[in-house]
């Protein structure tokens, strides 16, 4: 197990190292003019004005030379000022962080909630109308754009049938609890303020929804097969011939065996929710890394974009690492 470990810490930090190199490349390299974007026309087309911000920002360096003072500022926990808040970007992470982390997790329970029952009903009911049904709703979850999903949402539930709140975190009447840990529910349940907690809960649903949608079809897909897999095994079959109830072969032993490849994907879902928010916090106004990245590019802030973007993938890798060592803690098989 021992070198298990080590094995897939070594893998995580050379992925780690590339990351921050593919990041890097990538945010210098793409087409645009930060020049531009920043100063206007007008200003831009000032030479000294334009030397000048360029001297600021480094952008006057050489590739390599910016890569190395990039690479040391993110070693000793430093991503660089946004040109457009002119705030230090971990410092604008950390602001907008929350509001996507409470996000994410509610859509991810959702997901599980709906998609592992879904899946598991699915199975037992094969080739049944239950059947027929969650395969079309999996394959509605997958296949429906966000943006769109998400304008039926709100034309429908806020438009025309009004019984859900509008786009944001909170009602514009309303106000944030004392700060703790930014999770707006977990803050409100630990000053008592109930009125917020509700307020926040409702302006949860649809946007969690929405996110939840696709990584529900994804679970309930690989629920269903992980149980038809395991329902074929002779385990199953000595289970019967001895008289056992079918639930209890079910619960007892189909479903702990099924659910170890949903634990894989569960914790890839939720890693790709917590990188994948950008549309749904953009069509909601809600004020997370989503929202904050869409501005950050649409204003080619390159220091937040190459923070955002490493903040994810090393997030996404820790998941990764998390879930590999839950994978071997759960099937013996891996580790050897």
């Amino acid at each position: 197990m021992l070198r298990y470990v080590l094995t897939r810490l070594l893998g995580a930090a050379v992925m780690a190292v590339l990351a921050i190199l593919v990041v890097f490349l990538i945010a210098n390299t793409v087409p645009g003019d930060p020049v531009l974007a920043q100063l206007g026309d007008l200003a831009a087309s000032n030479p000294d004005t334009v030397m000048e911000w360029r001297a600021k920002w480094g952008l006057d360096l050489p590739l390599w030379e910016r890569y190395g003072l990039f690479l040391w500022g993110v070693l000793h926990g430093d991503l660089g000022i946004s040109i457009a808040s002119q705030r230090p970007v971990l410092a604008d992470i950390a602001q907008y962080a929350p509001a996507t982390i409470e996000l994410a997790t509610i859509a991810f329970v959702v997901a599980l909630a709906v998609g592992i029952p879904l899946g598991i009903a699915a199975a037992v009911r094969r080739d049944s109308w239950v059947d027929a049904a969650a395969r079309v709703i999996s394959l509605v979850g997958v296949s429906s754009p966000t943006f769109w999903l998400a304008f039926i949402m709100l034309a429908i539930f806020y438009g025309g049938l009004q019984i859900a709140p509008g786009p944001g975190r909170l009602d514009p009447i309303a106000f944030p609890p004392e700060e703790v840990t930014g999770l707006f529910l977990i803050d409100s349940l630990l000053a008592g303020d109930w009125d917020t907690f509700h307020d926040t809960a409702a302006h949860l649903v649809l946007p969690s929804i929405v996110l939840a949608a696709a990584t529900i079809g994804l679970i309930t897909r690989t629920t269903r097969a992980a149980m038809l897999e395991a329902m074929q095994q002779d385990y199953v079959r000595v289970s019967r011939a001895k008289g056992l109830r079918e639930r209890f072969i079910i619960l007892r032993h189909v479903l702990p065996n099924a659910l170890i490849p949903v634990v894989t994907l569960g914790g890839i879902a939720y890693a790709n929710l917590l990188a994948g928010a950008v549309m749904t916090e953009t069509v909601f106004s809600w004020p997370g890394l989503g929202r904050y990245t869409f501005r950050s590019a649409a204003a080619l802030d390159f220091p937040a974009i190459m923070g955002i973007t490493l903040v994810v993938s090393v997030s996404t890798l820790l998941v990764n690492l998390l879930v590999d060592l839950s994978y071997a803690a759960l099937d013996p098989r891996v580790r050897r």
